[in-house]
């Protein structure tokens, strides 16, 4: 069964990038410390980036976020999507209108302009195909923005919901839950690592 799961990492006072974030910032002022986990060396960390990363048949991103990772600064042949673990899944990008290029023409890109439920329905899609052609459960990642995700969990669009809670206060920047309507979550795992604790939940 394919599931839609937002998975993002998230500062202690509930922000996902630091203050002033933008195109050759991308995190904010700060915000990187939100990501320490993800290269960390920590068997844990380490551990929990592969199961996600090799879970995922089709990922979900905004169009900010997708500037940031095709930009010159951005994703490369050693470090993409998971970081250092580098995966290929479908990646399908909400946005009012496609890019004139990508950089990352290696990597498999959908242009969804009808809104997020919709890109939803296309990487559900695009996973389901992927569980079919690799023979096990494949799920769909709601990898960010913020916005994104927000918006997925506002309009009841995901299953689960994978924190990555890091240790620092940024004290500004752009939150996470924000104008977000009320939900029932099940606690299904908690995992403390030297760099972050790892909380998922499944969402009623």
């Amino acid at each position: 069964m394919t599931r839609i799961i937002a998975d993002i990492s998230v500062s202690l006072d509930g922000f996902v990038t630091g203050p002033d974030p933008g195109p050759d910032n991308g995190l904010g002022t700060g915000g990187e410390a939100l990501h320490t986990w993800a290269f960390s060396d920590d068997p844990d960390d380490r551990r929990i980036l592969r199961e996600a990363t090799a879970r995922s048949g089709a990922v979900v991103l905004g169009r900010r976020l997708f500037d940031l990772v095709d930009g010159p600064n951005g994703w490369n042949d050693t470090t993409g999507y998971g970081a250092a673990e580098v995966g290929k899944p479908a990646f399908v990008v909400v946005t009012s209108s496609p890019p004139e290029s990508v950089r990352l023409t290696d990597l498999d890109w959908t242009f969804v302009t009808t809104g997020l439920p919709d890109a939803i329905t296309t990487a559900r899609e695009r996973a389901q195909a992927a569980s079919s052609a690799s023979g096990k459960n494949l799920d769909v990642v709601l990898m960010g923005g913020g916005a994104t995700v927000a918006s997925a969990l506002d309009a009841g669009l995901a299953d689960a919901l994978s924190l990555h809670l890091a240790p620092v206060i940024l004290g500004a920047g752009t939150p996470l839950f924000t104008g977000t309507s009320r939900h029932t979550l099940v606690q299904r795992s908690v995992t403390p690592t030297s760099t972050a604790t790892h909380l998922t939940y499944d969402i009623l």
